[in-house]
């Protein structure tokens, strides 16, 4: 960059004033410009901000004097924290526009890492984001999200400088001015995206298409289908940022419905199909609820007639049944039916997963054949179901998927250059 970048330095600066000042000085001594904003509502900052506290109320619609509270165990304090951080995001958001913001940074307790990762959650996948936070080594999903937030646990409160907090804080500055010291323009970022989903029991057969669709001249970014993936996916193709999906591990599905750990919520398969982007859809690993460590599981799925995998220590296995298998089937097919662009169902004759293979524990050809009825029967006039005679990993019904992927993509826009041409 011909100019130094921007970090906004987003703080409470009535309580953490200090803080918040040194790591000001240490982010230009490292080469960064700097942008304060603050969301305290308690009372004077301890030093003059660039947004004051005051203009990010009216970014959310309110006076900072209808904020303020004098006691604890009432809801104005949560309305405080949300109000000040929609603030916040609004006055980020507009300087991003005015390229003002090349990442953003902040610091807090409890109440201060709410509004800051609020402001964080809202950027976008890449863009610069680092929280330092007395909250960093617990439970941080509420913090981070979906989002690619760098954590620093802070290891003391942020009240105070000290030979501790000065080196952990100077730490983070400058961890954060490298960020986006090294901003650039992404390299491939004019190649074609596409997602694929993945869980260890259909990784083969990702590996495959992952590599055929590479070769074809596709960027290629595989999600975990483990509930957050799955959430990530959905919000990153609703943001533009995904130009195709191979949604081979559709599991996530699987435990929204019958309770499991890895539920990616009801919008799960719906963004592609709002998007209008080629989509392949697999029934893969569609027939596994996953639970905890084996003693987590739920009495009514802790039954004789269930097969039970115990994945590792801290995963297991349920199969569903043939009656949860077609329901299954006709949520899957229902999401696909939203679609918007074109879209192409496959289904794995020989089994959805690795559990499927011959002589595996969820071998099951009578309840597959329910789910595999369910979605043919739903599936609108239209969709193309194609059926392989073949397990989601064998490599005939891998590459069966990628072709596909490739035929659906070909018919609306050119084939990208060939890796190996």
């Amino acid at each position: 960059m011909s100019t130094p970048p921007t970090v906004v330095l987003v703080g409470t600066l009535d309580t953490k004033g200090p803080e918040h000042a040194f790591v000001r000085d240490r982010l230009r001594e490292a080469g960064a410009a700097v942008t304060v904003v603050d969301v305290g509502v308690l009372g004077d900052p301890g030093f003059t901000p660039d947004v004051s506290a005051a203009e990010v109320a009216r970014a959310a619609g309110v006076e900072l004097a209808d904020l303020r509270f004098t006691r604890e165990g009432s809801d104005t304090r949560a309305v405080a924290l949300e109000t000040m951080s929609r603030g916040a995001i609004a006055i980020v958001a507009e300087l991003r526009d005015r390229g003002a913001c090349h990442g953003v940074m902040g610091l807090g307790g409890s109440g201060g890492s709410t509004i800051v990762s609020g402001v964080l959650r809202s950027l976008p996948v890449g863009v610069p984001k680092l929280l330092v936070s007395t909250m960093a080594s617990g439970n941080v999903r509420n913090f981070v999200g979906t989002s690619d937030v760098t954590l620093v646990h802070s290891v003391t409160d942020v009240q105070g400088l000290n030979r501790v907090s000065r080196r952990v804080l100077a730490n983070a500055a400058h961890a954060m001015a490298g960020m986006v010291a090294g901003l650039t323009a992404a390299p491939g970022a004019d190649v074609p995206l596409v997602a694929l989903t993945m869980m260890g029991i259909t990784t083969n057969a990702v590996q495959r298409i992952q590599a055929t669709l590479e070769a074809a001249g596709f960027e290629t970014i595989v999600f975990h289908a483990v509930g957050s993936g799955g959430q990530a996916m959905e919000e990153m193709i609703d943001a533009g940022l995904i130009d195709g999906v191979v949604d081979l591990t559709t599991s996530e599905l699987t435990d929204e419905l019958c309770g499991g750990i890895l539920s990616a919520g009801p919008d799960r398969l719906t963004a592609a199909g709002r998007r209008g982007i080629p989509q392949v859809v697999v029934p893969g690993a569609l027939e596994v609820i996953i639970f905890g460590p084996r003693a987590s599981i739920p009495a009514r799925y802790d039954a004789p007639e269930r097969r039970i995998v115990v994945h590792n220590p801290s995963i297991t296995a349920v199969r569903v049944t043939a009656e949860e298998g077609a329901e299954l089937g006709r949520i899957l097919a229902t999401k696909v039916n939203g679609a918007t662009g074109p879209a192409t169902v496959l289904l794995p004759l020989g089994g959805c997963s690795e559990y499927e293979q011959p002589g595996g524990p969820y071998v099951d050809p009578e309840a597959d054949a329910t789910m595999f009825d369910a979605i043919r029967s739903t599936l609108r006039p239209g969709i193309p179901c194609r059926e392989i005679d073949a397990n989601v990993n064998d490599p005939a019904f891998a590459d069966a998927t990628a072709e596909t992927f490739l035929e659906l993509w070909a018919a609306q826009r050119p084939l990208p250059a060939r890796r190996d041409a």
